[in-house]
């Protein structure tokens, strides 16, 4: 009867080791809006692992864009004319829940 090796191979691919280089890769990836499936290409790994190892990063990142969003938005709502009324309604209805269909409160 043979026996069994001690060193037992699973296959498949060594395991992802995120390096701070790559953290920031993906971190700035993300704050730019580069899509999920195209940072985990860039790092030549699959979305699963992507968000396994890097889900802060990810989180972070979609935080930095928001809060860029949001600050030019503000910006523009301060100004005049046209522009800035549709960007006050936006931040209205997106942040407050403002609709002009509501009923006015009682």
């Amino acid at each position: 009867m043979k026996e069994p090796s001690k060193e037992i191979s699973k296959g498949g691919r060594p395991p992802h080791r995120p390096s701070d280089m790559n953290r920031r890769i993906v971190e700035l990836a993300a704050s730019y809006a580069v899509p999920t499936i195209k940072i985990a290409e860039l790092l030549g790994i699959s979305q699963k692992t992507l968000f396994k190892h890097y889900r802060t990063e990810l989180d972070r990142g979609a935080a930095r864009l928001e809060a860029a969003l949001v600050l030019r938005i503000y910006a523009l709502a301060a100004g005049r004319g046209d522009i800035a009324l549709r960007a006050a309604t936006f931040i209205l209805k997106a942040r407050f829940g403002w609709s002009p269909y509501l009923p006015p409160p009682r």
